[in-house]
């Protein structure tokens, strides 16, 4: 009887198998195996499973507390979610790549050590690269490229701290790890780093604002829900309460919508829209207290599902018109209504609308930081809603399903709604984010900690309505202004771009050209010892004459016809060969020298007495 069986190898077995099955039969199971890992989760036990030796350490598969399950929850009913989307899709190497994604994002989820918990964390990198790369394009192979050396990068800063903790602490569990400050706690800033990579924390953010919009239009919605939601799960587990997480998580919140606010493109400004919504999951979990873990938890469930509708509804709009950019879009509400709803019904969730989903998470983070006294985190984390509200909720929808260009030639944009398969996957992820929303309590029941908390208290509802209600009136009477010229925005990437330029530059040009040089130099001596050894008494001879002629020609006037005896040897090389012996004669000389070493073998110790 199996005792524990592991959720996300249900999706990297089963992975396997997607490219034997054909038509129907292939939708079908690819719908089924999210539904198999739900029940699995649903029906599983809490404990310790799958432990491996490794040496005198043990390895660890499977964690289950409560925690876990809620990550591993939601994960899995998004992966279903999203598999509905991208169901139309034909090339099975996307449907692979994502299930070992999700897959290998369980197995971060469910590690009760470090080393299992770098070897998902590396699959989970590699698997979601194919994502971006798929869509085969310039631009996502170059965003490709600098997304998995980003996430190289994290890994060996990951494994840097694990290899130093091992030494500091003889352990390999994965728990909360030692915070402070002096060397003595650099394993612990290594792997910090590691999982703030992955959590889009800006500096360190800019691999998602640069690779997701890049990505196949059903890969994107894969990609806003794990890698930034499971690095959230580990800092939870190894950083609770550090305060530093608070300030990063504030300057998080704030930078993603400013960025977002500046975006010209709807999926980038979707994906900046991602950053900032971690600020608030980072900025709980620096904060610490139960509610604010909570608060965060809640909030990445939360984020998962309504992040997912809105890249489905602009997937939608670039699936059905190929383009993302605001100057080349408006006017698609009467050709697309439906997409626009249930795109709305996403937006009205981040913008923590009442009755949506983001409304009870993201209050319990700002609720936090009000409570523990910390003025300056409260007034950025209100200020990033309703910016929020402004760039996901206003700016986007206005200008790709209502607005046209006034200036300029006008371009029209003729679509029609999505395949049935992309809006029933919109559908069931909207009814999730109104019943969070409208039933809090089925959210807050997961929580691993005990929920003491109104988000439907007067004051909360009227202090939000009047954020949104303010909001919307601005926006309305300055709309005008939105439109304008496609822009470039410079962010952290810009460092490590002109970098690997260079880099590129010194290894295509002086580098190359070195090399090229030493190939030369070896090429002419390869040929030099050729040439000495068809003749080497004569070519001994030129050697020696030529030095004498160059040493000799300041002082000998006869130096002339020096150099045409010279000329005339070189002429005839090599001329007679070597006199080769006979073998018998070789082996009698190797003998002879074989008798001189025995010979002065045997006497040498006589010698030294």
């Amino acid at each position: 009887m199996i005792e524990w069986l592991h959720p996300g190898l249900i999706f990297i077995l089963g992975a396997l198998l997607i490219p034997v099955l054909k038509g129907k039969w292939k939708q079908i199971y690819l719908l089924l195996l999210p539904i198999v890992a739900l029940i699995d989760l649903l029906y599983m036990s809490k404990g310790v499973f799958w432990r491996l030796p490794l040496l005198e350490y043990e390895l660890v598969f499977g964690r289950v507390d409560q925690l876990s399950l809620v990550f591993g929850y939601v994960f899995v009913i998004a992966s279903f979610c999203m598999t509905l989307y991208a169901l139309h899709v034909k090339e099975d190497g996307q449907h692979v790549a994502a299930f070992l994604y999700v897959g290998s994002t369980l197995g971060v989820v469910f590690a009760g050590d470090l080393f299992t918990l770098y070897l998902f964390w590396e699959v989970m990198a590699f698997s979601s690269l194919f994502l971006i790369w798929y869509r085969k394009t310039k631009a996502s192979s170059e965003a490709g490229f600098r997304y998995i050396m980003v996430h190289i990068f994290g890994g060996i800063c990951l494994l840097a701290g694990i290899i130093l903790h091992l030494q500091n602490t003889g352990s390999i569990a994965f728990d909360s790890f030692n915070w402070g400050t002096g060397w003595g706690y650099l394993s612990s800033y290594f792997i910090l780093v590691g999982f703030l990579i992955n959590a889009a924390v800006p500096p360190l953010h800019a691999w998602l604002s640069d690779a997701y919009p890049e990505a196949t239009v059903t890969g994107a919605v894969f990609l806003t829900a794990f890698t930034t939601k499971s690095a959230i799960y580990v800092l939870i587990r190894g950083f609770p309460g550090v305060e530093l997480l608070i300030w990063l998580g504030a300057i998080m919140a704030v930078y993603g919508v400013i960025y977002a606010v500046l975006a010209t493109d709807a999926r980038r400004l979707l994906a900046y829209s991602i950053i900032s919504q971690g600020g608030y999951m980072v900025a709980g979990v620096g904060i610490g207290t139960w509610m604010a873990i909570n608060g965060s938890i809640a909030h990445a469930l939360s984020c998962i599902l309504y992040m997912a509708l809105l890249f489905m509804g602009a997937g939608a709009v670039l699936e059905m018109t190929g383009r993302s950019k605001f100057t080349e879009l408006g006017g698609l509400y009467k050709y697309m209504p439906l997409t626009f709803w249930l795109y709305m019904i996403g937006a009205f969730s981040i913008s923590g609308f009442p009755l949506f989903s983001g409304f009870v998470s993201k209050t319990m983070v700002i609720g936090s930081a009000a409570i523990v006294h910390q003025p300056i985190v409260w007034l950025l984390l209100e200020g990033a809603a309703i910016g929020t509200f402004l760039v996901a909720g206003l700016k986007l929808p206005y200008l790709t399903w209502f607005a046209r260009k006034e200036k300029g030639p006008v371009v029209e944009v003729k679509a029609k709604e999505p395949p049935k398969n992309m809006l029933a996957a919109m559908g069931v992820t909207a009814f999730l984010c109104i019943f969070i929303g409208v039933y809090p309590q089925a959210l807050y029941g997961i929580l691993p900690y005990a929920v003491d908390y109104a988000p439907y208290a007067a004051g909360h509802v009227v202090a939000m309505s009047q954020l949104l209600l303010f909001t919307f009136v601005a926006f309305w009477l300055l709309r005008g202004m939105l439109h304008g010229t496609p822009t470039i925005t410079l962010d952290t990437d810009w460092f490590y771009r002109i970098a690997g330029k260079r880099f590129i530059w010194f290894c295509e040009k002086p580098l190359l050209d070195f090399a090229d040089s030493i190939d030369r130099v070896l090429k002419d001596l390869a040929n030099s010892f050729a040439w000495f050894s068809r003749n080497p008494t004569a070519a001994s001879r030129i050697m020696l004459l030529t030095i004498g002629a160059v040493v000799a020609r300041p002082f000998n006037p006869a130096y002339m016809r020096y150099e045409r005896d010279l000329e005339e040897l070189r002429g005839m090389y090599p001329g007679e060969t070597v006199h080769r012996v006979a073998i018998g004669t070789g082996v009698l000389l190797v003998l002879m020298f074989f008798t001189l070493y025995l010979i002065i073998y045997l006497t040498h110790g006589v010698l030294w007495v």
